[in-house]
């Protein structure tokens, strides 16, 4: 009797519902492929590609020999003279890239989580994936397995483990948004303790290594660091996008999606894989910068108008972040390069500091 006056979920892809208020979307029948055109978030993607490559040509123009823009864009296309396409490409291009590279790959991830749980806090370095990759890479380093694709090796292994102890530990009867947000910060707090652990009975020189790597820095990057990442995101981040209308449907509760036809646990699944690969990789390039997955994805919201994280523009705003949080840790204190990742929790702070007060608000009805 309860089914005969229940409501009928409807049909329709949410994608396809109707904007909010001041909101925009045309829709495209384009056979086979069909979608919907929001001119508020290709604008604002738009505009965020276009803001992360004019940093991404800053950063690779500054150094201990200043170059013009116009030599960086040369030098780029191969059409500069040999010591600056040199300097361009062996010595600071690697570092650009990281740091783009990165920025995306935190950015897109934790839209997936966020937009996954349904709550803006799941972000990989509040639910203990990063802090699991980073007590690998730690490990390696204190026990000498730093080297080549060892470091990619080893933060992927850390990542997955610690995801998979989440998901088995919040599974009951199958996982919800919650149950992963609560246990995820236990795992974090117990990976976090193991990586103090590994630190204190380490060597000097090793601890030395390890905090420098656990800040989250940009320096010294070289191509072999920048390949795995780029490979993988190759992968991962059209993946991410092709998830976008299952994930969609679970922000509307596992009993709609399921009814709209969607494989709950599944698309959980998937989408849970992808982000673990992601930020995965971007840790053991850079370290666990902190924050960036955790804020981008909120910004990137709220300049793009949508009900949920959008993961292209998510990543497009963590390239952003990165790129201008290090050349503000670099030319912040003169003759000094701070490590990226300082800047990014001094900026990030707040945001999460905005989340919980809004969240709190939320919970008491105010």
């Amino acid at each position: 009797m309860t089914a005969d006056i229940a409501p009928r979920p409807s049909r329709k892809d949410p994608a396809e519902r109707r904007p909010a208020a001041g909101q925009f979307a045309f829709r495209l029948p384009l056979p086979p492929v069909s979608g919907v055109l929001r001119p508020r978030l290709l604008a604002v993607s738009l505009l965020l590609a276009a803001t992360a490559f004019v940093l991404f040509c800053v950063e690779t123009s500054v150094g201990d020999v200043a170059l013009p823009l116009t030599d960086v864009l040369r030098a780029l296309v191969g059409a500069s003279d040999p010591a600056t396409e040199l300097i361009v490409h062996e010595l600071r291009l690697p570092r650009a890239l990281a740091g783009l590279l990165v920025g995306i790959a935190f950015g897109v991830s934790g839209a997936l989580l966020q937009t996954m749980t349904r709550n803006p806090l799941a972000s990989p370095d509040m639910i203990g994936i990063t802090q699991g990759a980073g007590t690998a890479v730690v490990a390696g380093i204190v026990l000498g397995w730093d080297g080549g694709l060892g470091t990619q090796a080893l933060g992927l292994l850390g990542a997955l483990t610690a995801a998979l102890a989440v998901y088995v530990l919040a599974w009951k009867r199958g996982t919800t948004g919650y149950r992963i947000v609560l246990v995820g910060v236990g795992v974090a707090w117990i990976c976090t303790s193991a990586t103090d652990y590994l630190m204190a009975h380490g060597q000097r020189f090793q601890a030395q290594a390890a905090l420098g790597w656990l800040v989250g820095n940009l320096n010294g990057r070289t191509w072999d660091q920048i390949t795995p990442l780029a490979a993988v995101m190759a992968v991962l981040v059209p993946l991410a996008v092709l998830l976008g209308r299952q994930m969609r449907t679970l922000e509307l509760g596992d009993d709609v999606a399921r009814g709209l036809g969607t494989r709950v646990q599944t698309v959980r699944v998937a989408v849970l894989l992808a982000a673990v690969g992601l930020v995965a990789f971007g840790t053991a390039t850079a370290g666990p910068v902190a924050f960036v997955a955790l804020a981008a994805p909120q910004v990137a919201q709220r300049l793009a108008g949508t009900a949920s994280a959008p993961p292209v523009t998510a990543g497009l705003t963590g390239a952003a972040m990165v790129l201008g949080a290090d050349l503000a840790a670099r030319k912040l204190i003169p003759g000094t390069e701070l490590p990226v990742g300082i800047v990014t929790g001094v900026l990030g702070a707040p945001v999460l500091l905005w989340l919980l007060v809004r969240a709190n608000r939320a919970g008491s009805g105010g």
